[in-house]
């Protein structure tokens, strides 16, 4: 064996490739024009190609029938939520009064609400506010905080105290209650008052989240090789560290998105969310809640709506959890 040549198994390994890369710097400093790496066998013989943690984790969820069943509602909600129009043609705001609080009938499977309304069409149209409100929420709050607790779990010092207490302040403010005083004020009917408000309060359990995983990478064997061999910290931060610490950022961010919702779903309850004439299931509920004994299907029908999109989410989340987390292999 070359000198030069250090095993594999002496260096540790990260999940995602970046062991390899970091090992590939150093043997192919010493290695000749056109030679073969280290333990090759004869010319022509094909070399196996290990799996990174993402390729298991796929091959493992493309197994579990809980992620299967669950992505399938997610995209099925993901559909409507774009084109309503597939499975509802009617139009969530025309009302008859003479059918206000009736029960199922023929084309109208989910009754109607107090002012006449298709429940079923208003279902089908409400997904596309409750899904935009926890995408672009978990989207924000997934990349805020993860640039705000990547960076200062990566340097330390004074940045990394001044976030920590930060996060603290935030973490010590009711989300309820918060949002009942910060939604008050705003008169706007769209969706991006609910989702900023949202994301200003969501960023610092991921930032957390981010924060650790960096803390742990950044000790690993692979860093320190790639540091030794002059590489910057943009390049340790982007080649070797950000792929093995996002993986529970992606776990908390699935789970959260269902949080999310069922966030946006309250405050719209409680009036300080989504208004009219936004179609919202939390509006709905909240609408139908006084009449749950004479017309039940009016709150029925939304609430089931709301609850299995979160479970659709929270078990999405579940599985890519355990197929992400090597501790649960």
């Amino acid at each position: 064996m070359p000198e030069s040549y250090v095993p594999k198994e002496a260096m540790g390994h990260g999940d995602g490739g970046s062991a390899a890369l970091a090992i590939g710097e150093a043997e192919s400093l010493e290695r000749r024009p056109g030679a073969a790496p280290p333990g090759a066998g004869p010319p022509g013989t094909p070399v196996g190609k290990p799996r990174s943690l993402w390729s298991d984790a796929w091959h493992d969820l493309c197994r579990n029938p809980v992620f299967v069943l669950s992505a399938l509602v997610i995209l099925f909600l993901v559909v409507i939520a774009i084109w309503p129009q597939l499975i509802a043609t009617g139009n969530p705001y025309r009302a008859d009064l003479a059918k206000a609080q009736q029960g199922s009938q023929p084309g109208h499977p989910f009754g109607f609400d107090t002012q006449g309304r298709d429940v079923y069409t208003r279902v089908v149209y409400g997904a596309r506010a409750s899904i935009t409100v926890g995408v672009c929420a978990t989207t924000g709050a997934a990349l805020l905080g993860s640039l705000l607790g990547g960076l200062a779990g990566f340097f330390g010092g004074w940045g990394d105290t001044l976030l920590s207490r930060l996060a603290d302040i935030f973490f010590g403010i009711p989300v309820i209650l918060g949002g009942l005083v910060f939604l008050s004020m705003v008169t706007s009917t769209t969706v991006w008052p609910v989702v900023g408000f949202i994301v200003l309060l969501g960023w610092p359990q991921i930032s957390r989240i981010a924060r650790g995983s960096v803390v742990t990478a950044k000790q690993n064997d692979y860093v320190q090789a790639a540091r030794a061999l002059g590489a910057g910290n943009r390049r340790l931060l982007l080649r070797h560290i950000a792929p093995n610490a996002v993986a529970p950022v992606i776990v908390v961010a699935t789970i959260a998105l269902g949080t999310f919702i069922a966030l946006e779903a309250t405050l719209s309850y409680l009036g300080a969310g989504l208004k009219p004439p936004t179609v919202s299931w939390g509006i709905d509920i909240s609408t139908a809640s006084p009449y749950i004994r004479s017309a039940p299907h009016m709150l029925l029908w939304p609430a089931g709506a709301l609850s299995i999109t979160v479970l659709a989410f929270i078990l999405l989340g579940d599985a890519v959890r355990d197929a992400l987390d090597p501790k649960l292999r």
